[in-house]
């Protein structure tokens, strides 16, 4: 496991996603009322930037093309890709896939997370 600097809590303003890189990996971060999350960047429906979604009740991501819903902290679908109507159909070949997440870590201000080598 390796451990990379991203920025201060200051830098990350509350209910939004920032995106991020480390590790070489690229990474959504949230700010969230009971702290920090980060997950993979892209939506892996289609690969649309979450950075551009929307946080949902303090807790869910929904992605900006297609609308798939995403618990933040634990990653797990709670609705995939349903808009517009018809994509249902190409959801036949892209089966439901939960986002990775990455745990972050708060010292003195300065946020890390943590990605497996």
């Amino acid at each position: 496991m390796s451990r990379y600097r991203i920025g201060n809590e200051a830098d990350f303003p509350s209910n939004q996603v920032k995106a991020c890189q480390a590790g070489g990996h690229n990474l959504a971060v949230y700010a969230l009322r009971d702290g920090y999350y980060a997950t993979q960047a892209a939506c892996p429906h289609l690969k649309a930037p979450l950075v551009k979604g929307k946080v949902l009740d303090d807790r869910l991501i929904q992605c900006p093309w297609h609308r798939a819903r995403f618990d933040i902290r634990t990653g797990e679908v709670m609705d995939w890709a349903n808009f517009p109507p018809g994509i249902q159909m190409l959801n036949v070949v892209r089966k439901e896939k939960a986002l990775q997440t990455y745990p972050i870590k708060v010292e003195d201000g300065v946020l890390y997370v943590e990605i497996a080598d």
